[in-house]
């Protein structure tokens, strides 16, 4: 067997079980690596790095560390984590992640995908459409493909498709062939101090790349737009005919038909079908399709294959019926915008009542767009607000915050419709058990682990 890239190194990931560590440990352990990692608890990530050979140690403890080991951590690891301050004391090389996973994009060719949403699925997409058209990618996703099952491979082709993180700022340690960014909002306010510093750093993010992919509304000098054909600019509002042709996408979805569960539209005389909903998806699309153009593949291949694409965990996951008959939807939306837009694509369904329940994630996101959220939750005909997922803040460090700002904000922009506070799972379990009837469609909103409560409430079992 030919010796790997990284054959050399000792890699410990510590919080192994994150979404993108985990796929870091995957993929550096099949470039060579003798990998090790530690996490608090088990999940799905823990198990998906198990069953490529890679044991995770439960409990954070300094004698996890392997001698002479790479330590690798992510944002979310505190300096007083044990292990971290054991590696410090031995002057030990410490990595974050986005380090790491820079030395990994400068191994192929690679289409780096960032934005405030859409993220997790425009990468899945390319990835669904490259292997389907034989270029066996390598991959570094923030969700599970569906197809798969997995969320990171090192696949054979030339190409790379990774993720772009930019909550840290960690996307600029990547080397970007094709740089795509769906959208720009902020959303990470202890990294960023206003729009224009999220921004600026997008825009150096997509200045080295040979090709820059820019979604509605990024104003990206050089690169290619894409967007919904509405008859207007989306970024004048002036009706199409009076606006000068740069201003306009270059890669158009036309004739767009918005049907339970997916979509179909034309883009330059191909005709797409969707297995995925709403119009958020349709952008995806029109984004994935250009990088896999850029990639080389001819549009027509690229929207046979997209026909068959079935989506990623936690992103309309459909978990199945409860046991009265509602069905039951989990997504990891966790701004305003990606709760309205996964609430409208709901609307699609043509459900009795369309329920939502809602767990807010960090506080500070909490506390500067609660009144946002509970505009874009007033979409849903019942709404639960349970308390917010901690993820790597303190309490503490926000007095006053919790996830009743939103259900309060929620009440007021909804009309009198009902709004309900059950701040534990346990409690929104229980309610919602009681509440929900055949007809009903049930969406768990959330980038925490609410999804524990569609789990719960389906015939999946706790």
């Amino acid at each position: 067997m030919s010796r790997g890239p990284f054959s050399d190194r000792s890699l410990h990931f510590v919080g192994v079980g994150g979404v993108g560590m985990s796929g870091l440990a995957v993929v550096t352990a099949q470039l060579g690596a003798r990998v090790t990692g530690s996490d608090q608890v088990e999940s799905s990530n823990t198990e998906r790095v198990r069953a490529r050979g890679i044991e995770p140690t439960l409990g954070y403890d300094a004698a996890n560390l392997p001698p002479s080991a790479e330590v690798i951590v992510s944002s979310a690891i505190s300096e007083s984590n044990p292990e971290l301050s054991a590696a410090r004391a031995a002057g030990a090389t410490v990595l974050h992640r986005g380090e790491l996973l820079g030395e990994v994009s400068r191994l192929k060719r690679s289409i780096a995908v960032s934005g405030t949403h859409g993220k997790t699925t425009t990468c899945a997409m390319i990835v669904h459409v490259l292997a389907a058209c034989g270029r066996d990618p390598a991959y570094l996703v923030g969700g599970e493909l569906r197809a798969t099952r997995m969320n990171a491979e090192w696949g054979e082709g030339d190409w790379l498709v990774v993720e772009a993180d930019e909550s840290d700022r960690s996307f600029l340690h990547l080397t970007r062939d094709v740089a795509v960014i769906t959208n720009v909002e902020l959303d990470h306010h202890a990294t960023y101090r206003s729009l224009s510093d999220l921004e600026e750093a997008f825009a150096k993010f997509a200045g080295p790349a040979a090709t820059r992919i820019t979604g509605p509304g990024v104003d990206l000098p050089g690169s290619l737009s894409y967007g919904i054909d509405s008859g207007e600019s989306p970024r004048s509002g002036a009706r199409r005919n009076d606006v000068p042709a740069a201003l306009l996408p270059e890669l158009r979805a036309h004739r767009l038909e918005l049907r339970p569960l997916g979509s179909r539209f034309e883009v330059e005389g191909v005709v797409v079908d969707l297995n995925v909903p709403g119009r958020h998806n349709v952008l995806n699309a029109l984004a994935a399709l250009a990088a896999c153009r850029a990639a080389g593949v001819e549009l027509a291949d690229a929207a046979s294959a997209l026909a068959e694409f079935a989506g990623t965990g936690r992103r309309f996951e459909d978990r199945g019926p409860t046991a009265t008959g509602a069905r039951v939807f989990d997504d990891y939306a966790h701004h305003p915008t990606e709760v309205r837009a996964t609430l409208e694509a709901a609307r699609t369904l043509g459900a009795a009542r369309l329920v939502a329940c809602f767990q807010p994630h960090l506080y500070s996101r909490t506390r500067e767009l609660a009144r946002d959220f509970g505009r874009a939750l007033a979409l849903a005909d019942l709404v639960v607000v349970v308390d917010i997922y901690p993820a790597r803040e303190r309490p503490e460090d926000f007095p006053g915050v919790s996830g009743l700002l939103v259900a309060q904000a929620t009440a007021d922009a909804a009309g009198g419709r009902p709004v309900w506070w059950l701040p534990s799972m346990a409690a929104a379990a229980d309610r919602l058990q009681r509440e929900l009837s055949e007809g009903d469609v049930l969406l768990t909103l959330g980038a925490g682990d609410v999804d524990r409560l569609a789990a719960a409430l389906t015939r999946e079992g706790p």
